[in-house]
C-alpha cells in the first residue's frame, strides 16, 4: 500500500526550531505486481490456440486382396514425371513401348492437361493422378505439382517411385531439348 510519512506533529516556526526534512511518498507497487501476473494468467488461458494446418489426405478404401489395392483403370490414369529446371513430362495410360505417349510439357500448361484429362474421364473416380518426381527435380517443384493437385481439384493422386525407362525417356528428352 502507499506510505506516507505523518511524523514530526506540528508545525512550529521560529528560533531554535529545526526545520524537519520533508520525505516524499512511497509508493509500494507489490499490488500493482500481483495485478500484472494476473492479467498476463487470465490472457494465457483465454486466448485460443493457433490450429495446425495440415493438407488433407484422401486414402485408399481397404481391398479384399491386396493385389487389388491400387488398381486403376488405365483410361483414367495421368502419369506425371518431374524432370530437372522446372521441366514436367506425362503420359497417359501405361507407358507404350515406342513411348509414343510421352510429352513434355511446364508448370504453366499442366494445369490445363490435367483439366482436359479429368474432363475427358467418364467416372470422376477413375481419374488418378500419378506423380514421379525424378532425382534431379527440386522440393519447389514437388509442391508446386501438389499445388495443382489442390487447385484442379484432383482428389485420387500418388506419389510414387519414378522407373528406370521413364528417368532415360527424361534425360533423352532433356538432352534433345537442349541441342534444340
Amino acid at each position: 500500500m502507499a506510505e506516507m510519512d505523518t511524523s514530526g506533529g506540528g508545525h512550529k516556526k521560529g528560533p531554535g526550531v529545526k526545520k524537519s526534512k520533508k520525505l516524499s511518498t512511497r509508493v509500494d507497487l507489490t499490488p500493482m505486481v500481483d495485478l500484472g501476473f494476473l492479467l498476463i494468467t487470465f490472457f494465457i488461458f483465454t486466448t485460443t490456440m493457433s490450429q495446425a494446418t495440415a493438407m488433407r489426405l484422401n486414402l485408399p478404401k481397404d481391398a479384399d486382396k491386396p493385389e487389388d489395392q491400387n488398381k486403376a483403370k488405365q483410361s483414367g490414369v495421368i502419369t506425371v514425371l518431374l524432370g530437372k529446371d522446372n521441366n514436367v513430362f506425362y503420359y497417359e495410360g501405361e507407358l507404350e513401348t515406342n513411348a509414343a505417349n510421352f510429352k513434355s510439357s511446364n508448370f504453366h500448361d499442366i494445369r490445363d492437361v490435367l483439366m482436359k484429362k479429368k474432363n475427358s474421364v467418364k467416372e470422376l473416380k477413375d481419374y488418378v493422378v500419378i506423380i514421379k518426381p525424378s532425382d534431379e527435380c527440386t522440393y519447389k517443384n514437388l509442391v508446386d505439382i501438389l499445388d495443382e493437385m489442390t487447385i484442379t481439384v484432383s482428389t485420387r493422386y500418388a506419389l510414387v517411385d519414378i522407373l528406370d525407362i521413364e528417368t532415360k525417356l527424361i534425360q533423352m528428352s532433356e538432352a534433345s531439348a537442349a541441342n534444340n
